[in-house]
């Protein structure tokens, strides 16, 4: 599989997991919530707050899908290496609020790794095209 397809098929597949998740966080707040490594969750009225994360997800995910759509890869790589931040974040917050360290580490920290490694090989792939286009004459 050559660099370009690699990319897309992470982007892909990333897309539609922060996708799912956030269809997950909006359609059952309480069910994902303890999967995210915080040693507590919102109840009642501030349940809400599981909403604005899965809302934060779905928009994420279609942000990549759109950037993949109008074949803006290079705009696709620069934003996924932005995006490597939710994840970090959400890693830097459960290891601060005394939650489990595996989580935080094995899914949120891997992720971020993930998706920081999708957005370097789409920023590679326009170097490698760049790098083989012809001069243009000035």
């Amino acid at each position: 599989m050559n660099l370009s397809r690699t990319a897309t098929a992470l982007s892909l597949i990333g897309a539609a997991f922060i996708i799912y998740v956030g269809v997950s966080y909006v359609l059952t707040p309480a069910s994902m919530a303890p999967q995210f490594g915080l040693p507590e969750w919102p109840q009642g009225d501030a349940v809400a707050f599981l909403n604005l994360k899965g809302i934060r997800d779905i928009t994420s995910g279609l942000i990549i899908l759109a950037l993949l759509a109008v074949r803006q890869r290079f705009a696709l790589g620069v934003v996924t290496l932005v995006i490597a931040l939710n994840p970090l974040g959400d890693m830097v917050t459960v290891l601060s609020y005394s939650g489990s360290t595996a989580t935080a580490l094995g899914v949120h920290g891997l992720t971020a790794v993930l998706v920081a490694l999708t957005g370097a090989l789409l920023l590679r792939e326009q170097r490698a095209r760049t790098a083989g286009a012809p001069a243009v004459a000035q």
